[in-house]
Formats: structure tokens, sequence, C-alpha cells
């Protein structure tokens, strides 16, 4: 029998396979974007299917993460990673065999079905087994494969491609998932959370408000908050997701704990970590067309180009844990977002003549900085969150990354797009406007270093939003965080349940 939030004794091996789970929706979030031409020639995909296929996954996904969470922490955490695991594996396998694009469309979303079964747990478990003395040191781990993920997936979907056909990026997710699941069933014990009647209305509302909010936000970034659509869809979304919290507070068996927002750490630490989401999104996006459409890099050279902050991360991560325990959550968390904002100024002074060691001594900034302020952040809020609901909790905080993310994109990319537009001569071709890949493609050497050079404006502009928003979030830790290391002293309640189940 194991109590949770104390040292379970096979519990970095636990890290390690919770470590992998996490690993395989990391690379499958950012791989995808390198096999668009693939599937547009060799599936015939049009552009809007390219959008669904893209879009199914994060609808599913972002809609039930607060969903899957509270499932985890009522039937079981340990039961609900497999479970999610499994289905990622076969719709995986599914997409890799398809020949036709709507079928694509359907495995993607049961995909996003899948991750979101596996990325609250992945959380609450890691809580379960570790103490609050080594949990800061897990999270770090658990952090640093999660921003080594985001750029590892470039890099392996330019091998991918390079060797094998388009169908190998989502091929290449099914043994990883079938490790993960053995690993699973042999080393973790189950836990659950407060028993009671299941929420059915309020996962319901949470679902449909969030699909519809994640929807609206994905349909701006394509298509600009212009049309009654987006605007529409999103008011809606809004709407639903207020009678959600109405209900959670009124109903006696809440899906969602909402009181855990009381509490300075829990609000202090998510909210920051939606700014930082908010702005790595935005930086990504304009970064990966910085390194292939400006700088001319291959696609597997622009993956190895960004590796440099999923490095400083990583070793930033691991550092962040040492010295957790001299400092505080909130001096980790505020010192980590300044030194991010300092590194979205170095970005901020990109031009296209830059070389690279401009761009490695950026990222490593802002891979410091990320380093330091994640775990801490990611320490706080869940350390204010009690064993039987952290998957609950553990949602929250994948939702509100979500969010950030997405709202990342749609807002920075905007005013990535409204910028180079504006920055272009009058005289420029469609082609040009319609992209600066549609001026590459036009060839023209004069128009293209127009284009080249008004894509780094505009870029540039993101990055000082980038640079504000890290300033507000570092503002934000230390107004709401508390300054002494938050230290969780975790006494098991009557209402959770564990038990080996090897």
């Amino acid at each position: 029998m194991h109590t949770p939030g104390t040292a379970h004794p096979r519990r970095w091996w636990i890290l390690a396979a919770l470590c992998l789970s996490l690993l395989v929706l990391v690379i499958d979030n950012t791989i995808l974007n390198l096999a668009i031409p693939s599937l547009m020639s060799e599936l015939g995909a049009s552009p809007q299917d390219i959008q669904w296929i893209i879009s199914s996954y994060t609808l599913a996904f972002a809609g039930l993460l607060l969903t899957a969470g509270a499932l985890a922490d009522r039937y079981g955490r340990k039961r609900m990673l497999i479970i999610g695991l499994s289905v990622f594996a076969v719709a995986s396998l599914l997409a890799s065999m398809t020949t036709a694009p709507g079928v694509l469309v359907a495995a993607r979303a049961l995909m996003g079905v899948g991750g979101s079964l596996v990325m609250p747990t992945t959380m609450s478990i890691l809580v379960t087994v570790f103490d609050a003395e080594e949990r800061r040191k897990a999270i770090a781990a658990w952090s640093t494969v999660s921003l080594t993920g985001i750029l590892i997936g470039p890099s392996l979907g330019g091998f991918l491609l390079d060797h094998f056909w388009w169908g190998s990026v989502f091929l290449v997710n099914v043994p990883v998932a079938a490790v993960a699941i053995a690993a699973a069933a042999w080393l973790m014990p189950e836990s659950t959370g407060a028993a009671g009647r299941t929420d059915v209305v309020g996962a319901v509302l949470c679902t449909v408000g969030m699909v519809a909010v994640v929807y609206a936000i994905t349909a701006a970034s394509e298509h600009g908050w212009g049309g009654l659509v987006p605007t529409g869809v999103l008011v809606s979304g809004l709407v639903v997701m207020a009678a959600f919290v109405v209900w959670e507070l009124r109903t006696p068996a809440p899906m969602l704990p909402l009181r855990i927002f009381r509490d300075r750490n829990f609000t202090g630490g998510t909210f920051s970590v939606m700014l930082l989401a908010f702005a790595a999104a935005g930086m990504m996006l304009a970064l990966t067309q910085y390194v292939q459409l400006v700088v001319g890099y291959g696609v597997l050279r622009a993956g190895l180009a960004l590796l440099p902050f999923a490095a400083a991360s990583a070793a930033f991560n691991m550092a962040g844990a040492t010295l957790g325990r001299r400092f505080s959550n909130r001096a980790m968390v505020t010192t980590g977002m300044l030194i991010t904002a300092a590194g979205f100024a170095l970005l901020w002074s990109l031009t296209p003549g830059s070389g690279y060691p401009l761009l490695g001594a950026a990222l490593v900034v802002m891979g410091m900085g990320a380093g330091l302020a994640t775990p801490a952040a990611v320490t706080a809020l869940m350390g204010a969150i009690p064993p039987e609901e952290a998957g609950a909790g553990s949602a929250m905080n994948s939702t509100i990354s979500q969010a950030g993310s997405a709202l990342g994109v749609a807002v920075l990319g905007s005013a990535l797009t409204a910028g180079y537009l504006s920055r272009l001569p009058a005289q420029a071709p469609a082609a040009v406007r319609e992209s600066l890949a549609g001026a590459v493609a036009v060839g023209d050497p004069q128009l293209l270093a127009a284009a080249r050079a008004a894509f780094t404006g505009s870029m540039s502009v993101g990055m000082a939003i980038g640079a504000a928003l890290s300033t507000a979030a570092a503002v934000l830790a230390f107004s709401l965080l508390r300054a002494k290391p938050a230290a969780v002293q975790v006494a098991e309640p009557a209402s959770v349940r564990t038990r080996e189940t090897i």
C-alpha cells in the first residue's frame, strides 16, 4: 500500500515511464507541421483538409482535458493513462495507413481523445509517487522532457520525411506508446481521488464550452476575427463556460474544484505558465519560419538550429531543482520570467542578415529563463492541490497552458501576418503578399529580399510583445506567489484510495 504524496520505492522508474508518455504527445504536436507538403502532394489533401487535420487534434485534446482529469481522479489515474496511450497508439496506426484526408481527420481527433487522457494523468501520478522534498526535481525532469520534445519533433520529422513516407510521422508513435503502456502496467500503483457521483452535466458543459473556445481561436488564427463565425462561436463558448462555472459552484459533487483558485500559489503559478506558453508559442511560430524562409536552412538543420533552447532549458531545469531548496518559488519564477524577457529582447534585434550566434545566444538565454521559471511555477501550483484532486488540478494547468499556446498562435500569428503585409511594397504580387513561403517560391531576388525584411520587421514586433508578456508574468508571480518555498504536507485523506496492482 502506497500513501499519495510520499516517496514510492520505484518512483524514478515511474518518472521515466511518465516522461516517455509525455514525450510521445509533445513530439506528435510538433512533427506534423513538417509533413504538410507531403500530405498535400501524396494524400491529395486540400488547404482546408490540412486545417482540419491539425485542428481536429487540438479541439479534441483541449476540449476534453478538464473532463479527462476529473475522470482520472474518480476512476483511476493509472487506468486512464493506459487507456489514453492505447487509444493514441491505435489512432496513430490508423492515421499512418489511411489513404483519405477525411479518415486522417477522424484519426487525428481520436489521437486528441487519447492525448487528453494521458496529459493530466502524467502530472497527477508524479505528484502521488514523489514526496515534497523530491517533487521539485521530478517536475524539473518532466518539464525538461516537455520542452525538449517540442524541439526534437522538427528534427525527427525532418529525418523521417527524408527517408520514409508521410505516414511514418504517425507510425513512430506506436512503438513508443507500446513501451509506455508496458511500463505503466508494470511499475505504477493505481490511485484514485474523491469518490461520489460523476458530474455528467459539468463534463458536458466543460467539453462543449472548451471545444467552442478552442475552435474559435483556431479559426481566427487562420481567417481573422472579422467574420461572424469565429466571434459568434467564441461568445457561445464563453457563455457555456460561464454556465459551467456556475454549475460547478452549486453542485454538491463538482467535476472541477474551483476553490483551488483561492490559493495564491495555484493562481499565480497557473497564470504565469499561461503567459509563458502564450509568448513561447508565438516565438516558435515565428522562429521556425525565420530559420527556414529567411536564413534558408533545410528542415533538419532548422530543427537542430533551435536545439540550444532545449539544451539550456534542460540544464537550468535541473539546476533550478537544486536552487529551489534555497530560494522561494516566487524568486525563481520572477527571475526566470525576467531572463526570458531578456531573451525576447535579443530576438527583437534579429535582422535578415544576422548570423546564427545572435539567434543561438537568444535561444540560450530564453532556455535559461524557461528552465528556472517553469518547474518552480508548476511546483507552486501542484503543491496547492490536495492529492485526491491532483488529476483535475493538473488538467486545469494543462488546459490553461494549452489555451495560452492557442492564444499565442492566434494573436501573435495574426500580428505577424498583418505586420508582414504592411511592410511589403505596394506592387508586390499576390503570391508574395500571401506568405513569405510564396515569396520564396516566386524566386525574384528583389521581392524576396523585401519579403524577408518585412517578415523580420514584423517578427520583431512579436518579440517585443513576448518581452512585455514575460515581464508581466514576472510581476504577476512576484505579486501572487508566497515568498517562502512551498513545502506541502500531505496526509492521506479518507477520500483518497491507492492500491498496488503489481
